[in-house]
């Protein structure tokens, strides 16, 4: 008999075939299983994703909003911000702040995460404890806080009370200087700004930093001034109308009681202040340039240059000092000190180890200033000496006018003798001079008399 041929293609074992085919339903059933297990999860947040250390896993969007809602969204309005001082407590309910956290935002996150992965990733997270936090952002409207802390300094914000002399002549009480205090605001607003997102459970409870300000002068200090070192006085009842003399009162007593510290600097017009009627000034003669003139104010030159003469006696100098275009009567050439509010002004400094007290009185139709200080300056004594070292006359000009008739004449202007004067200040200590200066070098200018005469015929 004929044999038949056999196949040349080999068959897989029967045992083959089954093991493969039961691997091939197990890859499939496996697929099958990750698929519907990751697919189960498709709208809930996977395990181990936390906001704010709350696990969310397994939970839908509106679970995980109503959980971080009731923890957070619906207990921030109940805190509160209390900021105490030593007398009190500011309170702000948090409900006055529009207080916000990004719930919906950060859920979202929570819910998306992973859900861009492939499926065995995805299926890799639901299995693992692998954990992933997000944080909630707050937000609030600062204003309300800005208000509080405000009217914070507004309550807190004291100035200090100098002390002061009380008595004249010389015999002095001091009455003690006062602390006054003042709020950090800056420190208080940024410690604010970092607590004010603290846990949402508990009140921000603030410590208002507050520092206490010291006088300028101090009782201490003041306590010095036990001796005057200086005086000068001018006359003016005889040469001032009403209305002159009502100024140099005004300016007089606007000066009185004033207390210089060392290194301070003092300002006729900064103390006196501007010269206006509503502050009871009125019109009275004045220099005005090469003339006598009728202004505002008139005649409290004679107080800056009667505080000036006194000053220099208690051996300080100008800081800013002019003199008169015209000679002054009432003090020596070259011992005088105009002012003009915001043109010219009368400054000085004191220079000396302490305090100054301004002792001044206008009454009587004298106006004297007494300068008080400390008894260990009694050593020394300033002599001041004015010494005109040139006079220049003065010449008349004539103006033909035609509107005179032929050998009248007007005077326009009247004249004035001119001066060179040299004003020196000499310091003597226990008998021994240690400065001996020129503090002055002025120069008075003539005015020439200005007579018109006619020609009219």
């Amino acid at each position: 008999m004929a044999r038949k041929k056999r196949s040349g293609k080999k068959r897989l074992p029967l045992g083959v075939i089954v093991a493969v085919s039961i691997l091939a339903v197990g890859i499939v059933g496996f697929l099958a299983y990750q698929y519907y297990t990751v697919k189960a999860w498709s709208n809930l947040i996977y395990p181990g994703v936390k906001i704010e250390g709350e696990n969310l896993g397994g939970k839908n969007k509106e679970q995980a909003k109503q959980i971080i809602n009731q923890k957070y969204g619906s207990v921030v309005v109940k805190k509160k911000l209390n900021i105490s001082t030593s007398d009190r407590t500011y309170t702000l309910d948090y409900s006055k702040l529009n207080p916000k956290y990004n719930i919906d935002e950060v859920v979202n996150q929570a819910l998306s995460y992973g859900k861009e992965l492939n499926l065995l990733k995805k299926y890799k997270l639901v299995k693992s404890s692998e954990v992933k936090e997000y944080k909630l952002k707050f937000t609030y409207d600062s204003k309300p806080v800005n208000e509080l802390i405000d009217t914070i300094e507004k309550e807190i914000n004291k100035d200090p009370v100098d002390a002061k002399l009380n008595g004249s002549g010389g015999r002095f009480t001091v009455v003690a200087d006062k602390n006054g205090s003042k709020l950090q605001k800056e420190v208080l607003q940024k410690e604010v700004a970092s607590k004010i997102d603290g846990p949402v459970d508990s009140d921000v409870n603030i410590k208002a930093p507050i520092e206490a300000v010291t006088a300028k002068i101090t009782a201490d200090k003041l306590s010095a001034v036990n001796y005057r070192i200086s005086s000068f006085s001018t006359n003016y009842g005889s040469i001032s109308s009403a209305e002159r003399a009502n100024n140099i009162i005004l300016a007089t007593r606007s000066i009185n009681r004033k207390i210089l510290m060392p290194g301070d600097t003092f300002s006729f017009n900064d103390v006196v202040g501007e010269r206006t009627a509503e502050k009871g000034y009125q019109a009275a003669p004045v220099i005005i340039g090469n003339q006598i003139d009728s202004g505002l104010g008139g005649g409290i030159c004679q107080v800056s240059s009667t505080l000036y003469n006194a000053i220099l006696r208690a051996n300080i100098n100008s800081v800013e000092r002019a003199h008169h275009s015209l000679p002054s009567h009432y003090v020596p050439l070259g011992m005088d000190a105009t002012v003009d509010f915001g043109n010219l002004d009368y400054k000085f400094k004191n220079t000396l180890d302490y305090p100054l007290f301004i002792e001044a009185d206008a009454s009587g139709g004298i106006v004297s200033f007494n300068i008080y200080s400390n008894e260990a300056l009694s050593s020394t004594i300033t002599e001041v000496r004015s010494q005109v070292y040139q006079t220049l006359q003065p010449s008349v000009k004539y103006v033909d006018d035609p509107t005179l008739a032929v050998g009248q004449t007007e005077q326009t202007q009247a004249p004035s003798t001119g001066y060179k004067v040299k004003v020196t200040k000499k310091a003597i200590k226990n008998g021994v001079v240690i400065s001996d200066e020129v503090i002055a070098d002025d120069f008075y200018k003539p005015v020439d008399a200005v007579i018109k005469r006619g020609t009219k015929k």
